[in-house]
């Protein structure tokens, strides 16, 4: 018997619906804080995983993106602009072209040289938000109060922003599971799989790639705008290096090229480290060599080991 590709993936978003109600045995207004922020780090880490897994693009300079999301509420706010919406979409465009410009250098190096340019790029821009005085600098900027959706306070209740956040990420997994399987999609993997055979069947890979740059850019640019609400804080931290590597292991984690282990990655990752955090100060120390196994005997990610799982279960 084939377990259906879907079936995780419901499962998951239905676990994640639910979950709220089970707050209500717990300290409630804390773990919807928390589930709030691992939704919107998973929106980031799915972006990411899309780009790994059907462009073959491992980026080291994806939290550039998710900083611009956080830096276009606080601009956005400055200009009279507090509309959630309109300030998604500012931030979408500002992310897209910024993937554009860097996408149009860093693609035309290859394999560690491309990592090596994301990384460039995403710490230009970080050091250049810390040289911002007018924005807080290294200091970060307190925002005054959360953002409006249609003219209406609605993301100062809790309840209420967990949801939204949670309809965000199921829409870009819907977007980006279309995506992989229409015709755009299928060129991607053609590319990742044979750059060359790809380009002799009349594919340019240089626009396929750069399209899921952006593509992928403006997905982690919203959920930029969300943590910035979440947190009420922005700082240029939101995209150093540190944060595009734990990007990353949520992806890897997760199983790269699955998009809903994407999310289980980071749902176990944040998990992992705010538990471990009650116990010691030294959380890293922990989850690293974690991380070393899953790299060396789980290559497929937790997706890879639960699918096959379910799948000789059922046989």
């Amino acid at each position: 018997m084939i377990v259906r590709s879907r079936t995780p993936a419901v499962l998951l978003f239905a676990g994640l619906a639910l979950f709220p109600f089970a707050a209500h045995f717990g300290t409630q207004a804390y773990l919807l804080s928390i589930g709030a922020r691992t939704l919107i780090l998973a929106l980031a880490a799915l972006s990411l995983d899309f780009l790994v897994g059907q462009a073959s693009l491992v980026s080291f300079g994806h939290a550039a993106y998710l900083g611009i999301g956080a830096y276009a509420v606080v601009l956005t706010s400055m200009a009279g602009i507090d509309d959630l919406l309109v300030q998604m979409l500012a931030a979408g465009v500002a992310a897209a072209l910024f993937a554009a410009l860097t996408g149009y250098v860093s693609l035309r190096a290859r394999g560690v040289y491309y990592i090596m340019s994301t990384l460039a790029f995403g710490q230009m821009l970080y050091f250049l938000f810390v040289s911002l005085s007018a924005l807080g600098g290294d200091d970060g900027f307190t925002l005054s109060n959360r953002s409006r959706l249609i003219g209406e306070p609605r993301l100062t209740s809790d309840f209420f922003f967990y949801y939204l956040c949670l309809a965000v990420l199921a829409l870009a997994y819907l977007l980006l599971a279309r995506m992989v399987g229409s015709r755009f999609g299928r060129v991607l993997n053609a590319i990742r799989q044979n750059p060359l055979r790809a380009g002799a069947l009349g594919f340019r890979p240089f626009r396929f790639q750069l399209a899921a740059c952006m593509i992928a850019g403006g997905i982690a640019a919203v959920a930029g705008t969300l943590l910035a609400n979440q947190s009420e804080f922005v700082a240029p931290a939101l995209m150093s290096w540190q944060r595009s590597g734990e990007l990353l292991v949520m992806t890897i984690l997760g199983g790269v090229g699955s998009l809903w282990g994407a999310v289980l990655g980071a749902i176990v990752y944040l998990t992992l480290e705010e538990t471990l955090s009650l116990l010691t100060d030294q959380t890293h120390v922990l989850i690293g060599p974690l991380l070393v196994v899953v790299a060396l005997f789980g290559r497929r990610g937790l997706a890879g080991a639960l699918t096959t799982k379910a799948v000789g279960g059922a046989a």
